[in-house]
């Protein structure tokens, strides 16, 4: 450009645009910062602004750009960008031309915990009925975390204080930096092994560095495939990691862990003490239930024992041997009297009783009873039949007399 020429605007802007463009170190740069003012075109482009705690870049991404972006930006992200620094003529700005974005620090394993996520969720990882039950009442507790954390002493001071009786059998991992999760890994396989009743997996508090190999896939796989309950304990209660997800039950932190593992021997012991009084209770309910059944069945087979019916009947036979007899008796008595009476009456009308009165029976020398004078005539020969003996005589006369009657 010339001195004390006069130039349009377009025309310093595209003076401007080529010299960026013919700067190298313009034509292909890394920049770090802060994405804000995150704007979403329907053309498909990206405009947003870089920032930091000193400065601001505008930025734009083109859709034919967007291809390579694993993640949908947004405001407060930090990332790494690629890409090109130009002037936008029209504008008379000049900004930055992203070709490649990336996740910056946290940013880029919050993305990757996602990707993790979304993924082991579609494949069942997630699903509740893979969930294995925690016993109620265990003998032995494994557990997975480092030996001199603060997490493995919660854990024993918990479960020396709800149960004194269950073994603690701790397999010492590394719980962050490189190989951790191998070592988390290899802990919950040797103690599902070992057959321990239930796993804690866990560690302390910390930043999403420092958890992260509680966010590995092959810790996810490990516990998704472990025939023993696993219990997530990582972290405090606000951090969630991929094992929480997959693990049978997850625990806000690893004194909540032990809290659901260990049961309380206290509690346990106050349950059987009810149970045994109330057991006694009904027990002797049942004996006294069972005595007055055994009385009543005792009456009973009295009263049905066939010796006790044939000694009844015989009893019965007896009384009314007796009776009859009795009947009899009174039957005879009263026979015996009315005969008696018969007996006075009849012989009082016997002929030989009136003939020892003085009476005489009067016949006929063929036997015919001559019961009146009429049939008499002097000189008849008639039998006259005394108390005594027979007298043979004959009627010198005959008198008729007024007649006699007894």
């Amino acid at each position: 450009m010339n001195r004390g020429q006069v130039y349009s605007v377009s025309a310093i802007n595209q003076y401007i645009k080529n010299m960026f463009s013919k700067e190298y170190a313009l034509s292909v740069v890394f920049v770090k910062g802060e994405i804000s003012n995150c704007k979403y075109h329907s053309s498909g482009h990206i405009y947003f602004t870089l920032k930091d705690s000193a400065s601001a870049l505008g930025c734009v991404m083109f859709a034919g750009d967007r291809r390579g972006l694993e993640f949908r930006l947004s405001d407060g992200q930090a990332v790494i960008i690629g890409g090109t620094i130009s002037v936008y003529e029209r504008d008379g700005r000049y900004q930055l031309y992203a070709k490649k974005i990336t996740l910056a620090g946290e940013g880029a394993l919050y993305e990757r915990y996602e990707q993790l996520k979304k993924k082991l969720e579609q494949k069942g990882y997630f699903d509740e009925a893979h969930k294995k039950p925690i016993p109620s009442y265990v003998k032995r507790v494994g557990i997975v975390t480092a030996d001199t954390g603060a997490a493995i002493q919660d854990i024993r001071n918990i479960s020396a204080r709800r149960n004194p009786y269950v073994q603690l059998v701790l397999y010492p991992a590394k719980v962050q930096g490189e190989g951790a999760s191998d070592t988390i890994v290899n802990g919950i396989q040797a103690l599902d092994e070992a057959g321990v009743d239930v796993i804690i997996v866990g560690r302390g508090g910390g930043s999403i560095e420092d958890l992260w190999a509680f966010n590995e896939e092959n810790t996810a796989q490990a516990i998704f495939e472990c025939s023993t309950p696993i219990i997530s304990a990582v972290g405090h209660e606000t951090d969630t990691t991929i094992a929480d997800y997959v693990a049978d039950l997850r625990a806000p932190t690893p004194s909540a862990a032990a809290e659901l593992a260990v049961y309380d021997i206290r509690l346990v012991l106050e349950t059987l003490s009810g149970c045994k009084d109330r057991l006694i209770h009904t027990m002797f309910d049942r004996i006294d239930d069972a005595r007055q059944a055994l009385s009543f069945r005792e009456r009973q087979l009295k009263v049905m024992n066939p010796s006790q019916q044939v000694l009844q009947r015989r009893q019965y036979v007896a009384d009314m041997e007796d009776k009859l007899t009795g009947l009899m008796n009174r039957m005879l008595e009263d026979k015996r009297y009315r005969l008696q009476l018969l007996a006075g009456k009849l012989d009082g009308m016997s002929p030989l009783k009136r003939l020892e009165s003085g009476f005489a029976y009067f016949s006929d020398l063929e036997g015919n009873r001559i019961e009146s004078v009429k049939k008499l005539v002097p000189g008849d020969e008639v039998d006259i039949t005394l108390a005594d003996g027979h007298v043979r005589a004959e009627v010198k006369d005959v008198f008729e007399t007024m007649e006699w009657r007894e």
